[in-house]
């Protein structure tokens, strides 16, 4: 039920407003201010969802009131009342964040409108930041090992800025999810998340996929194409093993961070573009570096924030959680009941040497599944888990 509260320095009008407030829903829970420092104390005390205030009053006026709820509590909808309306008053009003202006004394059917409007767009940008907060069941990242946590607290803290981040670690080890994770926890969630698997693109095509081309560009370039960054604006661009890129493309990521814009094949003309990279390699970019491969520049522009992602044998203790989670997952691609696995399976999974990391480790689960009986025991993962 929302909560509504009314910020009137006039006790008549705020006994009018609260009538026709519970006139049109009894749920609505109303509360008063007869000031702004009342008012500030209030949503101190508990926050609200819709802010009903007047602008002209005694000590701290409407708009101070405005500017204090905008900065300390941003998710709250504040629609103004004033008696002194002009068209200045409230534009001033919406350029500093009320969500309406209504003039004295309010028309009923435009006051329960806005109302009305109002509950409705907090409701939907509440709903929507919870979406934003959840991640995708593909994307789960899943253990409670020390380093997967201390990963997940990273990404928290990371998700919501706008920094670069370059993600490191061995292959199979999950890279791809860090950055998925960190888009759809960030601000652009609601935009594209675009990848490029740079090792698997010919170095003479990268340019061309990154930036796009022109028509005539080059011989199969029969019609304009917008590139990655460009299909990413306003979202996220994933550049998976970067360190696979060519120095040449290097040298054009590098403007493309440096100015917004790039500038696609064949064209003398640049688009401007809003991206928030990301980056991952299981290469040693500093050995890299030393060799001529890559731009000591382009590391230090994608490596505001690194992160490193451990190899399965340094999370051992999260093997049991990840077979579950591919038992189930297997189970349910396949239609048939999740396998168990025996206590004694998992401490002989837990003791194999793995290289291949997750990727591998999903890989034995269905193997398993397939050939390790009603039940999977640690005999089943000795005689097929390296079959």
């Amino acid at each position: 039920m929302a909560k509504i509260l009314l910020v009137e320095d006039e006790k008549a009008i705020r006994n009018v407003l609260r009538n026709i407030l519970q006139d049109e829903n009894k749920s609505y829970q109303i509360s008063e201010a007869e000031h702004g420092k009342a008012a500030i104390d209030i949503l101190a005390a508990e926050e609200h969802d819709l802010v009903l205030c007047d602008i002209k009053m005694p000590g701290m006026d409407g708009i101070e009131v405005l500017e204090h709820i905008r900065e300390k509590h941003p998710e709250t909808t504040v629609v103004m009342i004033s008696g002194h309306g002009d068209l200045e008053t409230a534009v001033d009003t919406m350029r500093k964040g009320a969500y309406d202006y209504i003039s004295k004394p309010p028309d009923l059917n435009r006051l329960l409108n806005t109302v009305r409007n109002a509950l409705d767009r907090n409701t939907l940008e509440k709903e929507n930041k919870t979406l934003r907060k959840k991640v995708s069941r593909k994307y789960r990242m899943i253990g409670e090992s020390a380093a997967l946590n201390e990963i997940k607290e990273l990404i928290e803290k990371v998700a919501p800025t706008e920094a670069r981040v370059l993600i490191t670690g061995p292959n199979g080890t999950g890279k791809e999810l860090v950055a998925h994770w960190i888009h759809q926890k960030s601000e652009r969630s609601k935009g594209p998340m675009i990848e490029v698997n740079c090792a698997a693109i010919p170095s003479e095509l990268i340019e061309s996929e990154l930036f796009g081309h022109k028509k005539g560009a080059f011989t199969s370039a029969v019609k304009d194409r917008a590139g990655k960054f460009e299909q990413a604006n306003g979202g996220t661009i994933f550049l998976d093993e970067i360190g696979d890129m060519s120095l040449s493309a290097q040298a054009k990521v590098l403007r493309a961070l440096q100015e917004g814009k790039v500038s696609p094949v064949g064209s003398d003309k640049e688009v401007k573009v809003d991206v928030r990279v990301l980056a991952a390699t299981n290469k040693d970019l500093q050995k890299e570096i030393a060799d001529g491969n890559f731009r000591e520049d382009l590391y230090h522009r994608l490596s505001v924030i690194l992160i490193k992602v451990p190899a399965l044998n340094d999370r051992k203790e999260d093997i049991p959680l990840l077979t579950e989670h591919f038992a189930a997952e297997i189970a349910k691609e396949q239609g048939t009941a999740p396998k168990k696995f025996s206590a004694e399976a998992y401490k002989a999974l837990q003791a194999l040497d793995w290289t291949g990391n997750i990727r591998e480790l999903r890989n034995v689960v269905e193997r398993l599944i397939i050939l390790g009986g009603e039940e999977v025991s640690a005999e089943a993962v000795e005689k097929f888990a390296r079959k």
